[in-house]
């Protein structure tokens, strides 16, 4: 519906949320700051083809869908990375126990897998042996438009670190923020409660719950593994859906894109039935 406010010219809906329009067109225009900004500080913005999955009554998959991100749906993130950026901002600005999303810089190993790679397909990431987030965009940009854009861009994400929880700030290299932490999901996310709680503490010039740093540091760990184990689980439950999914489709041809290759075979992806899966070299009859 915001969207539809916003971006479509429907002077029905304009009217209907009349009381709202003025402010939607506040937030519009800030969004529009916040993007210029992200663009200006070189933020890796990846074109993701994220899917949801839609159920039957029975629990198995009915059909799966694509996620289409539109402006509404830009404006809540840039709302939220701001929210991160002032919490981890408070925390730095008020000396004492916090909890810190970092993201640090790719490792030499992966660096020189990702350089090899690329050489390949006559790409070069700038940079040296430290490269900015302005580098990986570059190089976003130069593939956008190529046929083979999504493999590059898979690629490119895997060559990264992986995002953890800290009691110490070490900046997030993706998003080129010098701090940020979890702050907008405290009832989903322990790190964002935790986060909340020591905000209150400074604010109310209590004493902090967590008696000591290593405390924090203890749980940041634990948030970071647990959340690796979680999302490990929902990956093999949905495998397995897919799976059962896919019983419906055998013995059909379809379209689709190779996502990686690797010695034992190579991932594709099906274009119209969206889920993707690993191909063994040992299936292959007419190509090594």
């Amino acid at each position: 519906i915001v969207d539809r406010i916003l971006n479509h010219d429907d002077e029905a809906i304009k009217k209907e949320f009349q009381k709202s329009y003025s402010h939607l067109v506040n937030l519009q225009n800030l969004f529009k700051l916040l993007s210029k900004k992200r663009e200006k500080r070189g933020a890796i913005d990846f074109d993701s083809s994220e899917t949801s999955i839609v159920f039957n009554d029975k629990g198995k998959i009915d059909f799966i869908k694509p996620i289409y991100r539109n402006e509404a749906h830009r404006i809540i993130e840039e709302c939220m990375l701001s929210a991160n950026v002032c919490a981890a901002n408070y925390l730095l600005d008020n000396p004492g126990d916090g909890i810190y999303r970092n993201h640090e810089t790719p490792s030499e190993e992966k660096l020189t897998n990702l350089r090899d790679f690329l050489l390949d397909f006559g790409l070069t990431l700038g940079g040296g042996s430290e490269p900015t987030v302005k580098d990986y965009g570059e190089i976003l940009k130069k593939i956008s438009n190529r046929p083979d854009a999504h493999l590059l861009q898979t690629v490119l994400l895997r060559s990264m670190q992986q995002a953890a929880y800290s009691s110490k700030n070490l900046g997030h290299f993706g998003l080129a923020y010098s701090a940020y932490t979890h702050f907008t999901s405290p009832i989903r996310r322990y790190p964002d409660l935790i986060v909340h709680r020591l905000i209150k503490s400074n604010l109310y010039n209590k004493k902090s719950p967590y008696a000591k740093v290593a405390d924090l540091d203890s749980i940041a760990q634990y948030a970071s593994t647990q959340e690796r184990i979680a999302d490990d689980y929902s990956r093999k439950v949905v495998n397995a859906l897919k799976c059962h999914y896919l019983k419906h489709y055998l013995g059909q041809k379809h379209k689709a894109v190779i996502a990686s290759v690797l010695p034992f075979g190579f991932f594709v992806q099906l274009d119209e039935i969206m889920v993707d899966g690993m191909v063994h070299i040992s299936n292959l009859q007419d190509d090594y």
